[in-house]
């Protein structure tokens, strides 16, 4: 086993980033709008506090590789091509980051994701569905 130099999370985020088309919430609007996957990686607590995008494909981020995989054998009828457009978002925008560098390691070289996550798109006034109740 090869050791690699510890680097901060930090540095690794601004890395991973810098492989990213990284888009706003308007463009990942018009990106869904033009046939690109948006998909919610937040945890159902946060879906079921805050609400859902209309649309957006919820996968949780422990299976996001093996959904959207276009080779995989558990991959979902939506990832059916390696260049298909893929906008992840997060609640913020970090955790979306890094999981779309991953997508990127399987050759799904269009993915991005959402700056902000899920409340720069709220905040930018788009449609959200109203959370579960209580």
């Amino acid at each position: 086993m090869t050791r690699t130099t510890p680097v901060p999370i930090d540095t690794h985020l601004e890395r991973v980033r810098s492989r990213l088309a990284r888009l706003t919430p308007k463009q990942a609007q018009d990106a869904a709008r033009r046939g690109a996957l948006l998909v919610d990686i937040r945890y159902a607590a946060l879906r079921d506090r805050d609400g859902l995008i209309p649309g957006a494909l919820v996968v949780e981020r422990n299976e996001l590789e093996w959904r959207l995989d276009p080779q995989g054998s558990h991959r979902l009828p939506e990832a059916d091509r390696h260049d298909r457009e893929i906008v992840i978002l997060c609640n913020e925008g970090y955790a979306s980051s890094l999981a779309a560098a991953s997508l990127h390691d399987l050759g799904l070289f269009r993915a991005t994701d959402l700056v902000g996550g899920f409340q720069a798109w709220r905040a930018a006034g788009l449609p959200v569905t109203a959370p579960a109740a209580p």
